[in-house]
C-alpha cells in the first residue's frame, strides 16, 4: 500500500529511516568488495569506479527488490550466486594483473565496476528483503531511501581502500568474508533445503566458515603460483 510523500509526515520519516539503516547495515559488506576491487586503481581512476560501480548497484539493486522475493524461491538460483561469491573472493587474491599505462587503468576501472556489480547482485539477494519491507511497498520511498544511502556506501569504500593500502590483512579478511557469505548461501538454497532439508544455523555457520577458509586458501595458493611464475 502506497503512501503520500509528505515530508510533514512522522510516517514518511519513520519508514525513511527504516529503509536507510537498512540499507546501510546490510551495505557493510559491499563496501568491502567495492573498495577490494578498486584498490589497485590510481587515486583518481579509484574515485571514478567507486561512485559509477555503487551508483549502478543500487540502480541494479532498486530494480533487484521489485522481483526479489520471486527470485529467492528459484531453485539453484543460491548456488550459482555462491559460486561466483566464491570466484570474486579468490580472483581479489591473486594479485593485480601485469601491464602498465592508460590502457591498463581504463581496463582495470571496467574490470573493477563489473565486479562490483556481480558481487553486489549476489549478495544483494537477501539483503533486498529488508530494505523492501522498510519500505512498506511503498516504491518511492525505496527508491528515494536508496539513492540516498549510495554517498554513505562510497564513503565507506572509500575510507576502506585508505585503510587496506595501510593493513594490506584486510583484503585477505574481506576475501573471507566473501567466501563466508558463498557457503551460507549455499546451502539456503531450495533446492538444497528439498533435497537435505532446511539447515540448522549452526550448520550453514560452519557452511559459511569452510566458505571462507577455502577461499583464503585457495587464493593465497594461486597468488603465490603466480609470483613465482613471474620471478622465473
Amino acid at each position: 500500500m502506497f503512501f503520500d510523500l509528505d515530508l510533514t509526515s512522522p510516517l514518511f520519516w519513520s519508514a525513511f529511516g527504516s529503509i536507510l539503516l537498512a540499507n546501510v547495515v546490510l551495505s557493510g559488506d559491499n563496501a568491502v568488495v567495492i573498495a577490494m576491487a578498486a584498490r589497485s586503481l590510481q587515486p583518481e581512476q579509484r574515485n571514478k569506479a567507486i561512485f559509477w560501480g555503487s551508483a549502478a548497484a543500487i540502480v541494479m539493486r532498486i530494480l533487484l527488490t521489485i522481483v526479489a522475493i520471486r527470485l529467492l524461491t528459484l531453485p539453484f538460483l543460491k548456488i550459482v550466486g555462491a559460486g561466483l561469491l566464491a570466484y570474486i573472493g579468490i580472483d581479489l587474491l591473486t594479485g593485480e594483473d601485469d601491464g602498465d599505462g592508460d590502457a591498463k587503468e581504463i581496463n582495470g576501472m571496467g574490470s573493477a565496476i563489473r565486479t562490483i556489480l556481480v558481487a553486489d547482485l549476489v549478495m544483494s539477494l537477501d539483503n533486498v528483503l529488508a530494505v523492501a519491507a522498510a519500505a512498506k511497498g511503498n516504491l518511492p520511498m525505496l527508491v528515494i531511501g536508496l539513492l540516498v544511502s549510495i554517498p554513505l556506501i562510497i564513503f565507506g569504500a572509500t575510507l576502506l581502500t585508505k585503510v587496506m593500502e595501510r593493513f594490506p590483512f584486510i583484503i585477505t579478511i574481506g576475501a573471507g568474508l566473501l567466501g563466508f557469505l558463498a557457503g551460507e548461501m549455499l546451502l539456503t538454497d531450495p533446492a538444497v533445503n528439498t533435497y537435505l532439508g532446511e539447515m540448522s544455523h549452526q550448520v550453514v555457520t560452519i557452511a559459511g566458515l569452510i566458505g571462507a577458509a577455502f577461499v583464503v586458501f585457495v587464493g593465497r595458493h594461486l597468488n603465490q603460483r603466480h609470483r613465482v611464475v613471474a620471478e622465473t
